[in-house]
Formats: structure tokens, sequence, C-alpha cells
């Protein structure tokens, strides 16, 4: 597992991973620095839910345009207004809903981020629309909790290379992942991150073998 890491870092080098305010902080891992900047990511994490991230990110600029990127305001917001604003992202009246309610989620929840990390995850999956990817990119990313995120990507190329199969459940890569690897937030955070570049550049659904830098790992080179 940390040869894969480490393979994939030499490669690419940091990620700076989750981008606040449009910006990637390469190496800054003390975002988010406030409550604005968490609230952030956990709304990209909604909205990038069946979407590619640059949808979400326009739909997260029409937010803070409208100046509606907040808990409270979005609570209290037209729901038809807040759907207007993130239909860049996709099925935008279903995502309207969502953003409605992990924001009273989180009015209500205050002091979530001093629970154990399963609890924290627990209740996000409580909320309507929170699936696993969502609930862990909040607990990762807004919360700095160790939490994996197996996304397709994560799937995709870890069952190339051998490490799971391709029918592997959510829970099953998450558990090695956990058992195998460190419980850090800062090397999952990075860890995630360069999964995700590696899919773009060469692991994706056709896959690009040439000059992959997996190449001697991947038992489904072409």
């Amino acid at each position: 597992m940390y040869n894969l890491y480490e393979i994939l870092f030499k490669e690419y080098g940091p990620q700076g991973w989750w981008p606040v305010n449009g910006k990637y902080s390469k190496n800054d891992f003390s975002i988010p620095r406030n409550k604005k900047e968490k609230f952030e990511i956990i709304v990209g994490a909604v909205l990038t839910q069946n979407t590619s991230w640059k949808n979400a990110e326009k739909a997260i600029a029409n937010l803070r345009k409208a100046n509606i990127l907040d808990p409270v305001k979005i609570v209290k917001a037209d729901k038809k207004v807040l759907a207007q604003a993130i239909r860049p992202s996709g099925y935008f009246n279903q995502k309207a809903g969502r953003l409605k309610l992990i924001s009273d989620f989180l009015l209500k929840n205050k002091d979530i981020s001093r629970l154990p990390v399963e609890d924290m995850r627990n209740k996000l999956l409580g909320i309507k629309g929170v699936g696993p990817e969502t609930a862990d990119s909040i607990l990762l990313y807004a919360y700095n909790k160790p939490s994996f995120v197996v996304d397709l990507y994560t799937k995709r190329i870890f069952s190339r290379i051998g490490i799971c199969k391709n029918t592997a459940k959510y829970g099953e890569l998450q558990g090695l992942l956990h058992k195998k690897l460190k419980k850090d937030a800062v090397l999952f955070n990075e860890y995630h991150a360069l999964i995700v570049e590696h899919a773009k550049r060469f692991c994706k659904k056709v896959p690009e073998c040439s000059g992959c830098p997996l190449g001697k790992l991947c038992k489904k080179r072409i």
C-alpha cells in the first residue's frame, strides 16, 4: 500500500486537496481554517455527486455570488432559487433539498466534530442523500478525520493492480485500507488526491498504459 503511495507522490507531487475559494493549497493542511471554509467543502462534497468537480465548482461560485454560501442562508433560501444557483452541478432540485438538510443538520449539531469518527460518520449517513463517499469526503476534507474516501477511481486502480476485486464493496475496500495504512488524515488526504490524479492521466475507463508509473505493479496492463 505504501509503495503505491510513494510511486504516485514521486510522480505527481503534493496535490493540495480540497480546493477552497477555487484554489488548491499544496502542503497546507491547515485548511479548512475556519467555519466558512469547512462549510464550503461540505457543500462541495454534496454538489460533486454524479458530476465533475468542474461543474460543482461552478455551482459553488454561484452560491458565493448570490451570498448564500452559508448554512443559515441555505436553510432560509427559497428552494427554487437555491436550485437555480446550483444548476451547473446537475440534479439541482434534488441537491438543493440535500443542501438544506445538511445545513439544518450542521446548525443543530455544532459539536459533531467532538464525537468519535465512527459516530460522526453514522450521523452523516443518517442524512438523506449522504452516502459513504460523501460522508467520508466530509470527514476527511472538512473535519480532517482519518476516513479514507473510496471512489470509482480507487476501486479501478486497486482492482487493476490486484489489491482488490473489481466487485469489492465500499466498506470492504475501505476496511482493507484502514487496516494496511496508518490512520492519518494527511496521508489519506494526499493518497486519495494522488489516486484521482493518476486515474485522470492514465488509469481511465479505457486505460492509457504507455508511460504509466504503476506499469510494473499492474496486472491489467495492455
